[in-house]
Parts: structure tokens; sequence; C-alpha cells
């Protein structure tokens, strides 16, 4: 059994591994940083910490959240660096049996950063890898 962070992005509702979580906090004002790849929204500053800001949507080429309204973001490390995962819900810690593989017919995007999918009652939920997420959508073929 393992904990999991339940949250929407676009309509899709997902998991991401509690232990991968630092908190979930409201974003108020993302500062914009010239030359950065699309999914990278800007910066954050949060107690006395300057976190990249990613755009879950837009990471995983589904648009864009919607930025004039409340921003919630979920707090990760990876490879030493702070990133604020935006998000368009949280919506509940969840207890779960370890991941089952992914359905086959998932879209490419959710494809990519798909770790498997976990159960909770007679729902499958998709697990998300958040390294993917920071990364970004894969470069285009030259």
């Amino acid at each position: 059994m393992g904990l999991y962070l339940i949250a929407r992005i676009d309509k899709e509702i997902v998991a991401l591994p509690a232990t991968e979580i630092g908190s979930v906090v409201e974003v108020d004002q993302i500062a914009a940083v010239p030359r950065v790849p699309a999914h990278v929204a800007g910066l954050f500053a949060l107690r006395s910490r300057v976190l990249t800001v990613i755009d879950t949507r837009a990471s995983l080429e589904l648009g864009a959240i919607d930025r004039d309204s409340d921003m919630t973001a979920v707090i990760v490390e990876h490879e030493g660096h702070s990133y604020a995962l935006l998000v368009d819900e949280v919506e509940d810690v969840i207890e779960a049996s370890q991941p089952e593989p992914c359905p086959a017919l998932l879209p490419a995007s959710w494809r990519r950063a798909a770790k498997g999918t976990i159960r909770h009652g007679e729902e499958a939920i998709l697990l998300i890898d958040p390294a993917i997420v920071v990364a970004g959508p894969e470069p285009l073929a030259a």
C-alpha cells in the first residue's frame, strides 16, 4: 500500500506518489522568464525559496492552465531543484495498492508521463511521473 495525492489536470484525474510531494500551495504571482520552454510558466517565491513553475497542461501538450484565476501547485523536488507543478485542482490523498500496468489506449502525451494506474474502489486512476512533467514535451524530431 502507498499514499497518493489525487489531482485533476485538464479533465483527467491523476495520482502522484505522496513520497514525491513536498506540499500543496496556492500560487498568486508568477514572474515571467524570457526564453524558456512553453511548459515553464515562470518563477514563484515560496518561503524564501524560488521555484520553477511548470504548467502541467502545457507539459503534457493539453493547452495551458488558466492563469487568470487562483492557481494550485504541487511542490516537488527533482535533481536537487524545487518545482511547482500547476494543476487544475487537488482533490484528496488516498491509500492504494501498488501500481498496475497502464492501459494500452492512452493518448501519447499521457502515455509518456504514465507510471501505471492505481485502484481506488472501482476506479482506475492514472499514476504520473512528476519528473516527466518537469521535463516537458518531447522535442520534435528533426
